[in-house]
């Protein structure tokens, strides 16, 4: 009977600390940027570790950074990030971009594991008499399961919303950037470690 109790209160512990997480906006532009590098009169302004808690770990699960960006061409001609700017690793390599759907798509949330919230739908509150034997039993689960799980099926989709609108909002690769502008954006690049960001400016 205790086995049973402690095996039911381990997989109730594990399900309320497997919530749903929100996500937290990002919004480039508002960022205070600390790396930088700079060629050919175009500068890049980079930060890495945007993101949290289940996007964080999907990120470093699936070995793809999310990196925001804050590039200023100061040349005399409009340039586009992918033709005419690319960006590189220190050791000279290119660094793979990964398409902004793509990026959506292996960090997102899958909401459909809350549905495993429904296993407590059977859970019961038993209470004992002073012989300790049962005398009553509360179906708690048929609030508990289903509320559970419709409450972080709806947090879970409207965490990934939110999440898909800013990267599109923010997609900045195959942009034009204007001489003597700059543009904010979010990028994400194949990668498993945060290593060191260089732009380079084809001529």
């Amino acid at each position: 009977m205790k086995i049973k109790l402690t095996f039911s209160l381990c997989f109730i512990f594990y399900l309320l600390t497997s919530c749903a997480s929100k996500y937290r906006v990002i919004e480039p532009e508002k960022i205070k940027y600390i790396s930088k590098n700079e060629d050919d009169n175009v500068r890049i302004e980079y930060k890495y570790d945007l993101l949290h808690k289940k996007y964080r770990k999907k990120e470093e699960k699936k070995d793809i950074k999310l990196v925001a960006f804050k590039i200023t061409n100061n040349t005399e001609r409009d340039l586009m990030l992918g033709r005419d700017i690319t960006i590189q690793f220190s050791d000279g390599k290119e660094a793979q971009i990964v398409d902004s759907k793509r990026v959506f798509e292996e960090l997102k949330q899958e909401p459909g594991w809350y549905l495993f919230y429904l296993l407590l739908t059977p859970l019961n509150f038993y209470t004992t008499n002073s012989n300790g034997e049962s005398s009553s039993s509360t179906p708690i689960g048929l609030i508990l399961g289903p509320g559970l799980a419709a409450g972080n099926l709806l947090g879970a989709s409207g965490a990934n919303k939110n999440f898909e609108k800013e990267l599109m909002l923010y997609d900045i690769y195959g942009m034009e950037i204007p001489k003597g502008k700059s543009k904010y954006g979010l990028l994400g690049i194949k990668s498993d470690s945060y290593e060191t960001l260089n732009v380079k400016v084809k001529e």
